[in-house]
């Protein structure tokens, strides 16, 4: 449940134009989806469509000594057992989604299939083709693989240990890469602050858990040409990647991005099973199709940190200096770039507050998990409950509101931009937003209703979190990109088009894309359709991450539009006996001062009447435009400075909770939350976001994880296990928004996909602390589940 509280604008004059009044629409395909008839990856069917399975190691590390698969080729309805010495000779190696190497990291080269040895439990060994998916699943049972079981390491501390055992050949210990971030000189502010305090937080592994998991279905032409059905956020560069192992011309690749069931980062690109799907079509000369299971799904994890920290400050609780040491344990590493969420765990300390000094070193390191992929945060949530827990450590310390110790260490908006090591910040209001927060939450009545509760011995907590995220990434080097591409084009009917390289995670972005469009010619949205995920139709793009799709890759399509309009303009000029400035566009229709026409019949005129008319010579009705934001630094200032990313949305969250002394088990009472992205063009997709967005965040902070046990085997393979928050464990929750337009990107925008997430854990973990101060315990390794609540409890008990 969500009140929904009306946005806070900031009136201060922007550079750059404000976005035009967009009204607020029902979602585009919206009935569709809701009644069960939008069709996703599984209900593309093909004629003659075979099912593969794949067989997995149920060893973290072991040696491949031999694979019999001959029972498996007799079982009825296979049509092949592919083993990873087979495929070897026929795909080559799986490209970076991210290549660690880019940035002074090691690198290691994957296939479709282990060859040799396997490095984690669930690497695909064989996989089997078979007429229906339970023929080709019974196979499995029938390939029988010869293992020789290696020693193993799951835990990043013990993975540094000089006598671990290594992942990869030709590296001497488990390090992917050292992060240095680094301001000032905390060490010598550190030596002499009036009060340093040291600490530490662990985060658990969890995931995305998408209602939809991952699927492919490829078809091979008899023109040697491959259509390739996926559940991806990055059709572009999948294709790029996929000619490259299949050794294809790209032109000879289509990948068709199907309607999601939810991206949130677990459906990049560079997963073995990709190109697994396509070399079992090409082998078996019939389209195959894959869907991950849900045991599968739980074995791509993320956001197994550990940060530790030690932190400076003065009797008024202003954060002097900072140093933290954080530990990522990314798994075995993989192509699908999820290491690089150690990266942006380093990269956006300090987060919200004016802190010169501060000493920040991320170290990924491998172990015999399996590979980190994307997930929704993408470290940003790891750096702001750290950073986050400090502050309310500090507060504590010294006996002081966290509210205020907040507001005493924000930049003030006066400050920006702002620059860091490598975040150039382009707009604030930290301290209005999270006043704003505070005032929707009742904060002050709050604290006065909690310490009735506490002189009852009820154990009642409030917590403060605010995070800062950084959008829409730009990583040169890499198909990585922070810049995207639109086409706009007009039909004789005077309905337009669009065509974009950014798609939709199932958040419904078309329609706000549809939306800018509409706007600027003046139309109705329903006029105007968006297609997006089809490579063979779609100008080139980089798809769906870091809350990019409407800040470049619906700016872009603005941009075509206007082009396309200003041709309008034109011809309406000539049309109507006006000069084009003077021709006004709204409603569907173009006006002169005193003449007026429709835009389907302007649009008519266009194509069917240009050239013969005196004045009317310019036909093109369409125009691709690229847009990239003007916050972007890739290449290093004279200081030193950098910036990969544009925008800078933040958010300020107020949780309540209440514990069971008896059980450890934490109710949430209470939640409010208020959110700046920039400008906001449709309400009701900002707005469920960000309710998703609290809705992850609660579930990291309380119940997910993805244990594993001493055999090196996860613990949690289906929902029964792996819990998330169901709706009853939600409490009201209450949104505000602030906009507080970027001066760097058309129209103001910033960016709205990722915001809460990070927000919600710090709120939830801080809450929680709050509740079980008066015992002088606390607890900080995520999640913060009855059991670990409980042994805090009974330890304050025994003590």
């Amino acid at each position: 449940m969500t009140e929904i509280v009306a946005p806070q604008v900031d009136t201060t004059p922007s550079p750059v134009p404000a976005a035009p009044p967009i009204e607020q629409i029902r979602r585009k395909d919206g009935d569709l989806v809701l009644t069960g008839r939008g069709g996703y990856l599984d209900d593309v069917v093909l004629p003659g469509t075979l099912h593969a399975a794949v067989l997995r190691s149920p060893h973290p590390h072991a040696r491949i000594r031999g694979i019999d698969t001959s029972a498996a080729d007799d079982r009825p309805g296979v049509r092949l057992v592919l083993t990873g010495q087979e495929a070897r000779d026929a795909a080559g190696i799986i490209p970076h989604f991210f290549d660690p190497a880019l940035v002074g990291g090691r690198t290691a080269d994957f296939r479709c299939l282990a060859v040799d040895t396997v490095g984690y439990e669930g690497e695909p060994v064989a996989a089997v083709v078979a007429e229906t998916v339970h023929d080709a699943q019974a196979a499995l049972d029938a390939v029988v693989v010869d293992y020789e079981p290696l020693p193993f390491v799951l835990d990043a501390d013990e993975a540094l240990a000089p006598e671990a055992p290594t992942l990869f050949e030709g590296w001497d210990d488990n390090v992917l890469i050292r992060l240095p971030f680094a301001e000032g000189d905390a060490a010598a502010v550190l030596a002499s602050a009036p009060h340093v305090l040291d600490g530490e937080i662990h985060i658990a592994r969890y995931q995305t858990a998408p209602m939809e998991t991952r699927g492919y279905l490829a078809s091979w032409g008899p023109d040697g040409r491959l259509t390739f059905y996926a559940s991806t956020q990055n059709p572009h560069p999948l294709r790029s990647h996929l000619a490259e192992i299949l050794d294809v011309p790209e032109s000879s690749v289509r990948v068709v991005a199907t309607r999601l069931g939810g991206g949130f980062g677990h459906k990049f690109h560079g997963y073995p099973e990709e190109s697994l799907v396509c070399l079992l079509a090409r082998m078996v000369g019939a389209p195959v199709k894959w869907v991950e299971s849900r045991e599968e799904c739980m074995l791509v994890g993320a956001r197994e940190f550990v940060h530790r920290f030690t932190v400076a400050f003065d009797d008024d609780g202003r954060i002097l200096a900072l140093r933290d040491r954080i530990l990522a344990n990314v798994g075995a590493l993989g192509a699908s770039g999820g290491w690089g969420m150690a990266f942006v765990a380093g990269m956006a300390f300090p987060g919200p507050y004016r802190i010169t000094d501060y000493d920040v070193e991320s170290v990924a390191v491998v172990t015999h998990k399996p590979p980190w992929n994307g997930a929704r945060g993408y470290g940003k949530e790891s750096a702001a409950l750290a950073i986050e827990r400090i502050v309310d450590l500090v507060a504590a310390e010294l006996s002081l509101d966290p509210a205020g110790v907040r507001r005493r260490n924000f930049i003030p908006p006066e400050e920006f931009p702002y620059w860091t090591a490598v975040k150039h910040l382009d707009s604030g209001r930290y301290a209005a937003t999270l006043d704003h927060a505070l005032e929707l939450a009742g904060y002050d009545d709050l604290r006065r209703e909690q310490a009735r509760d506490r002189a009852t011995g009820r154990l009642v907590g409030v917590g403060i979190g605010f995070e800062l995220t950084p959008e829409g990434g730009d990583f040169s080097g890499a198909l990585l990109r922070g810049f995207d591409t639109s086409t706009v084009r007009m039909d004789p009917s005077g309905r337009a088009t669009v065509l974009t390289g950014v798609t939709s995670p199932g958040t419904g972005n078309e329609t706000a894309i549809a939306q800018l469009v509409a706007a600027e010619l003046g139309m109705s949205p329903g006029d105007v359709t968006v297609i997006q995920g089809d490579t063979d139709l779609c100008p080139y793009g980089y798809g769906n991450f870091s809350s990019r799709s409407l800040t470049v890759g619906g700016a872009a399509a603005v941009l075509a539009a206007r082009d396309v309009r200003n041709t309008l303009a034109r011809a309406a000029g000539v049309l109507l006996e006006t000069a084009p400035e003077k021709i006004v566009f709204a409603g569907g229709r173009v006006a002169a001062p005193e003449r007026s026409m429709s835009i389907r019949d302007l649009a008519g005129a266009v194509f069917r009447r240009t050239v013969a008319v005196a004045g009317l010579d310019d036909a093109q009705l369409e125009s691709t435009r690229t847009y990239t934001p003007a916050n972007v630094h890739n290449l290093p200032d004279e200081q030193g400075r950098w910036s990969p990313y544009p925008s800078f949305p933040y958010s300020a969250h107020i949780a309540v909770v209440e514990i069971d002394p008896g059980t450890g088990v934490v109710t949430l009472r209470g939640y409010s939350g208020v959110h700046d992205c920039g400008t906001i063009i449709n309400p009701v997709l900002v707005e469920s976001q960000f309710l998703g967005a609290i809705a992850m965040g609660i579930g990291g902070a309380l119940w997910e994880e993805l244990p594993y046990g001493p055999d090196g085997r996860l613990r949690a393979r289906t929902f029964k296990q792996y819990l998330m928050p169901r709706a009853p464990d939600l409490p009201w929750i209450r949104t505000g928004h602030e906009v507080t337009p970027s001066p760097f990107a058309l129209l103001g925008m910033k960016g709205s996909g990722e915001s809460g997430t990070a927000g919600a854990v710090a709120s939830v973990a801080n809450a929680v602390n709050d509740a079980l101060s008066p015992l002088g315990v606390s607890v900080h390794r995520m999640p913060l589940s009855a059991p670990r609540i409980l042994a805090a409890i009974r330890k304050a008990g025994r003590r």
